[in-house]
């Protein structure tokens, strides 16, 4: 236990330092936006690959996922009922705040937390494959069919070949799958690109969320309430009883399972809200309160689940 609250602190000490960066107007917005496309495009996809590429994949690739994938659909099957019966009778609304409800934040958030928290970056990758190349996909393609009466397959189609962190993640899973020995010379620039990524990221995320406030009147309030507690609270229970029971995994799997459910929304819901104008202030005020809620679950979980 006292190693994840180290875990813990690290995380939020240097996501304190982005926000103070922030707040003293060191740093502004713009700035966020350079750190987060160089982690992006640069430091992050190096360490992905160089993470996986030496990992034990086959077993992240079956159970895992199929807990991951499980949890996902239903906290998005509940959030779409309740809001059909009781919020709102627009789909394409239900569909952008049903799959914030559990899409992840494993660029920012999930990273950090697989290293500093579970202690192995390697559940990330497969967690970046299931989301880029099934969940977002199908995302887009029900917008495209709700907001313009049909979908454009081409960008649904090339869009995971635009995202380098699962170019790399997938590169990665496949020189370990070969067992492919890469040479020092190659790995050593990349370990050290990738050693700055979880520092960029979360000084970016603590720049990120200065000056949000969340809630306002007529945003909708009741929805990102009930996105709020599936995303923070039901999810990681969905996924545990899953792992421990349905698919008796160990219990450093069954962990690692929980504590990734728990993770907060991911920001480019937002993006993908903006994109279709379709429910973006409940897709913002749900990213944003996910992220605060996200920390005390988590811990709670170390402190059940983790390691003594």
């Amino acid at each position: 236990m006292g190693g994840v609250l180290i875990g813990f602190g690290i995380i939020g000490f240097v996501i304190l330092v982005g926000w103070l960066l922030a707040r003293f107007r060191i740093v502004d917005q713009e700035g966020r936006l350079v750190l987060n496309r160089t982690s992006f495009f640069a430091a992050s996809p190096a360490l992905l690959f160089t993470v996986l590429s030496e990992a034990d994949v086959g077993l992240l690739f079956s159970s895992v996922l199929a807990v991951a994938l499980i949890a996902f659909v239903a906290v998005a099957l509940i959030y779409a009922v309740v809001a059909r019966i009781w919020f709102t009778r627009d789909p394409s609304r239900i569909a952008i705040a049903a799959t914030a409800t559990g899409y992840s934040n494993i660029n920012n958030i999930g990273l950090p937390v697989a290293i500093y928290v579970i202690g192995d970056a390697s559940f990330v990758g497969p967690m970046l494959l299931l989301q880029l190349l099934l969940l977002a996909p199908a995302l887009l393609a029900t917008l495209d069919i709700l907001t313009a009466g049909r979908a454009s397959v081409s960008r649904i189609l090339t869009q995971p070949l635009r995202n380098p962190m699962l170019i790399a993640s997938a590169l990665g899973a496949l020189v370990s799958a070969l067992e492919i020995e890469l040479p020092a010379p190659v790995l050593a620039p990349l370990e050290i690109l990738g050693g700055a990524a979880v520092p960029l990221m979360l000084l970016a995320f603590g720049i990120s969320l200065s000056g949000d406030r969340p809630l306002q009147p007529g945003s909708g309030r009741k929805e990102v309430a009930l996105a709020v507690l599936l995303k923070s609270l039901v999810m990681p229970v969905v996924a545990f009883a899953l792992a421990r029971f349905a698919f008796g995994l160990d219990e450093q799997l069954v962990y690692a399972c929980t504590v990734m459910a728990a993770l907060p929304s991911a920001q480019n819901m937002y993006q993908y809200a903006l994109r279709y104008d379709r429910a973006t202030l409940i897709t913002r005020d749900i990213v944003l309160l996910t992220t605060f809620g996200s920390l005390p679950v988590m811990l709670l979980i170390a402190w059940l689940l983790g390691p003594a």
